[in-house]
């Protein structure tokens, strides 16, 4: 790419992109952006021993048997080194595979920015970045994926929210790298020319490659970075351009990134319950039931949900597909029924919620069968800005019960604490790291600033790749 500054718009982004500084992070977005640390690391934790992860790992080791790593190897959560893209890969799939990472909602897209940090990790390690450096470019991931997704949804049209991620993963490992602004354009555009996924990914009967389509985008981000740093160039125009993203699929759109800050953090949210990030409020509700007098979970004839369109078409049986048919771990938690039926059964939604006995079992799948969605137009014109849920259960004898939620904690409007993120990450965290190894990450992670960024990854490589139940239950 070679043209005069400001010639196209990811230059622009690209100048936005190496100009951002540390400085430019407020003491409100910094907490934030640190919790939202400790929760994807420790999301990505408590996944080391899922079955998926585990071929992922065993791939890597297999790629990697023949040919020694050099100096651009990277830390893998849980022990070993890989290239840069591969890491992204393994390390994006562990924190997203559980799906209780953060997420954004906009007007129209929902996407998770969190899904960004492994390869903004790797990427910080590689050049023996500070604290300060990778915080930087996490920032920015947030920043041009919140923002792209705002003014450029693509859902509607049929295509993923990993999209806008191709430019954000390309922004932020580029960043981290310290390329110069031409590299960094050219690493955007790469990305986001080569990188255009479809929606199918989360429509019909869920597979596998749900939790894996981001860390996907995440790697091929990576890569574009690498190439860029090597001279290869990408179309200048990928935004404006004849047949550009906003000719081909988002239509036309601006943003003045000589304008914009480091605060997006600030407008995204962090999952309470192991659940699809529409389900949240809802689950709420079914708990609230729950311990109502005279509840009996046993004696259910009928649960109505009433709530946001977005949330009925994506997980309620709308156009998404059916919502009722669920056999794996990839459909239950993206099936309000199913999650309904064992919040009310169990009395919480964690990663055990999805185990395949538990998602089977007769209790489950009898009262989920029993649980009808509806979308709401009152409750629609509230969304966004809250997540409307209003929910009635019915006993056999007549009885009804009520409870209506429209945020939770997490949400913007009740900010997760650090205290709190300290908890989940802890649960989540527990079945891998000893105490005093959780207490040292995540110490290391509220004061990432002072640290280098070698000093949290040295952490992350102690992890065990094993499941302990003594230490689950210690």
């Amino acid at each position: 790419m070679s043209h005069e500054p400001g010639r196209t718009e990811v230059f622009s982004l690209a100048e936005f992109v190496k100009e951002a500084s540390f400085d430019q992070i407020g003491p409100e977005a910094l907490e934030q952006l640190k919790i939202r640390v400790l929760d994807t690391l420790g999301v990505a934790i408590g996944a080391l021993d899922a079955q998926p992860l585990v071929s992922i790992r065993e791939l890597l080791s297999d790629l990697d048997a023949d040919r020694p790593l050099g100096g651009t190897a990277v830390s893998l959560i849980g022990g070993g080194t890989a290239s840069l893209d591969r890491a992204a890969f393994y390390n994006g799939a562990l924190s997203r595979y559980l799906d209780f990472m953060d997420s954004y909602i906009g007007e129209g897209e929902t996407n998770h920015p969190s899904d960004n940090l492994g390869a903004v990790l790797g990427a910080a390690e590689s050049v023996q970045g500070s604290g300060k450096e990778f915080l930087t470019a996490l920032a920015v991931a947030y920043q041009v994926h919140v923002r792209l997704s705002d003014v450029a949804p693509v859902r509607a049209k049929g295509f993923d929210h990993t999209t806008q991620g191709a430019y954000a993963a390309a922004a932020a490992v580029a960043k981290a790298l310290r390329l110069p602004a031409e590299q960094i354009g050219n690493a955007i555009a790469i990305s986001g020319t080569a990188n255009n996924a479809l929606r199918v990914t989360r429509t019909g009967n869920l597979s596998h490659w749900k939790g894996l389509a981001y860390p996907n985008t995440a790697k091929e981000g990576a890569f574009a970075a690498l190439l860029a740093a090597r001279g290869i160039t990408g179309p200048e125009e990928v935004f404006e351009g004849n047949k550009g993203f906003k000719d081909s699929i988002a239509g036309a759109f601006e943003i003045d990134w000589g304008s914009e800050g480091l605060d997006a953090v600030l407008k995204t949210i962090v999952k309470k319950h192991n659940a699809e990030i529409h389900s949240q409020s809802a689950l709420d509700a079914a708990l609230d039931i729950r311990a109502q007098d005279g509840f009996n979970v046993h004696a259910v004839q009928s649960v109505r949900l009433r709530t946001f369109d977005v949330a009925y078409a994506i997980i309620g049986g709308g156009e998404e597909g059916s919502k009722h048919h669920i056999r794996t771990k990839e459909e239950a938690d993206h099936s309000l029924p199913y999650m309904i039926a064992v919040a009310l059964l169990d009395g919480w939604v964690t990663p055990e919620q999805y185990a395949p006995e538990r998602i089977v079992a007769d209790d489950v799948q009898d009262l989920l069968a029993k649980v009808s969605v509806a979308p709401d137009p009152e409750l629609t014109a509230a969304f966004p800005a809250k997540l409307p849920a209003e929910l009635e259960v019915v006993l056999a004898n007549g009885t009804r019960f009520s409870a209506s939620r429209d945020d939770y904690e997490g949400f913007f409007t009740h900010p997760l604490t650090w205290e709190r993120a300290r908890a989940k990450f802890d649960h989540l965290a527990a079945p891998f790291a000893s105490e005093d190894l959780r207490e040292r990450i995540a110490h290391t992670v509220h004061r990432l600033e002072e640290h280098a960024v070698s000093d949290l990854t040295a952490l992350l490589r102690e992890v065990s790749r094993v499941r302990d139940r003594e230490l689950a239950h210690a």
